[in-house]
């Protein structure tokens, strides 16, 4: 592998424009005007970050709009028309739709990522070992994190655990719930937190998910979490019932998880799309406001959820096109709001996943051009991505527009 210099591109932690020497797969050098026998790219202006993070997706699920349908547009219609579909999936089906998801994420500026997969008696292990495949097949672009939940229930769907068990022990990276589909949410809650202390995994449950903010199991994943010393490991997705606390209550939660270290990952457009389907005006859109959790010291993530499926028929795998979304919908502007919209889709989910990157000397030579002065102009205008490089080598590189004007 040859040196690379690269030149003419801003950081977050440099001033103005700056050059970049890549010696193998590491940042030898950073400073204005470098000088060294080495191939040189030119990056124009723009600004350098370390990728983007997809701290929750499906991958085992998506692109299967030809197959099933939610009917009625609801989260229980999505859980039975997947729960469907999944009977018949085969690895190399979730391996060759995970591979398409992959392969936007890639060029949209994602290089790390927490994927969701199923495990129950009815997909058993072809999924999980599908994920497995794609983790090592695309190691070059994605750092891939696999946490494998029940989602159709645990202690009302026999077989589960020792799947859940297997999946742990032959790849699985941590572990997830999915209380509000179980017959006993409690007891599945006691014996997911059993199972990561004793794998000593980190814990990402599927929260919450309605608009209902009389009963809610948030408290319960809190308590549990500091009974046993998960603190800093505990993440909580969805919980659209946030979005219908007063502001007093609101602030309580946000105490809690503060005081618990549990994280909040928001869903938006996942949440905008199922949630108030029993409403014909003002509805409702459920989406958990984490610039408040953000502001207070939670650590919060922004996230796809699915792509093209009965949860969520649509996405193209953009981070920043969800992170305006978000900010769209909780009504953010100013730049050191949309800079946090940018935070929670790179920076925070990275220390999520329990990853630490920069872009320093010594550091890897991983990092993603944008077209844009700041994380939130990023955001404001949903940039896309320029080029990519992982571990010292190019990932990916998209042309830029062109204009014809007349003559």
């Amino acid at each position: 592998m040859s040196d690379l210099i690269i030149r003419n591109v801003r950081t977050p932690e440099t001033e103005g424009l700056v050059d970049l020497l890549i010696v193998g797969n590491r940042i030898e050098e950073i400073g204005a005007g470098l000088v060294a026998e080495a191939t040189e790219r030119d990056g124009n202006g723009a600004l350098l970050v370390a990728g983007f993070v997809e701290s929750h997706i499906h991958l085992d699920k998506a692109c299967i709009l030809d197959r099933c349908h939610n009917e009625t547009g609801t989260l229980e219609g999505a859980i039975a028309s997947v729960g469907s579909a999944k009977r018949n999936f085969t690895a190399d089906d979730v391996y060759d739709r995970g591979k398409q998801v992959l392969d936007k994420a890639i060029v949209q500026g994602t290089n790390a990522m927490r994927t969701h997969v199923e495990i129950d008696p009815g997909i058993g292990l072809a999924g999980f070992h599908a994920v497995v495949a794609l983790k090592r097949d695309y190691a070059w672009a994605v750092d891939l994190q696999i946490c494998v939940f029940p989602q159709e229930g645990l202690t009302n769907y026999p077989g589960t655990q020792e799947l859940l068990e297997d999946a742990l022990g032959c790849g699985g990276d941590l572990l997830g719930g999915c209380p509000y589909t179980d017959s006993d949410p409690n007891a599945q809650i006691s014996i997911l937190f059993e199972m990561a202390a004793r794998h000593d995994v980190d814990l990402d449950f599927h929260l919450d998910f309605d608009l209902d903010p009389s009963w809610r199991h948030l408290d319960e994943i809190a308590r549990k979490t500091i009974a046993h010393g998960w603190q800093g490991r505990v993440a909580i997705g969805h919980v659209t019932k946030l979005s219908a606390l007063p502001h007093a209550e609101l602030m309580e939660v946000v105490s809690l998880l503060k005081d618990a270290g549990v994280a909040l990952t928001v869903l938006p457009a996942t949440d905008l799309f199922l949630m108030g389907r029993g409403e014909d005006h003002l509805v409702p859109r459920g989406v958990a406001p984490a610039q408040i959790f953000h502001e207070h010291g939670v650590c919060c993530t922004v996230a796809t959820n699915n792509v093209l499926n009965p949860f969520t028929p649509y996405g193209d795998c953009s981070l920043p096109r969800i992170a305006n979304l978000f900010a769209n919908v909780q009504q953010l502007s100013t730049e050191s709001e949309l800079q946090a919209c940018f935070d929670m889709v790179s920076d925070i989910p990275r220390r999520l996943i329990n990853q630490s990157r920069r872009i320093a000397v010594g550091e890897a030579a991983t990092f993603v051009a944008l077209p844009a002065l700041t994380g939130g102009q990023a955001v404001a205008e949903i940039a896309r991505p320029l080029w990519g490089f992982k571990d010292g080598k190019m990932t990916f590189e998209q042309a830029p527009s062109k204009l014809f004007e007349p003559g």
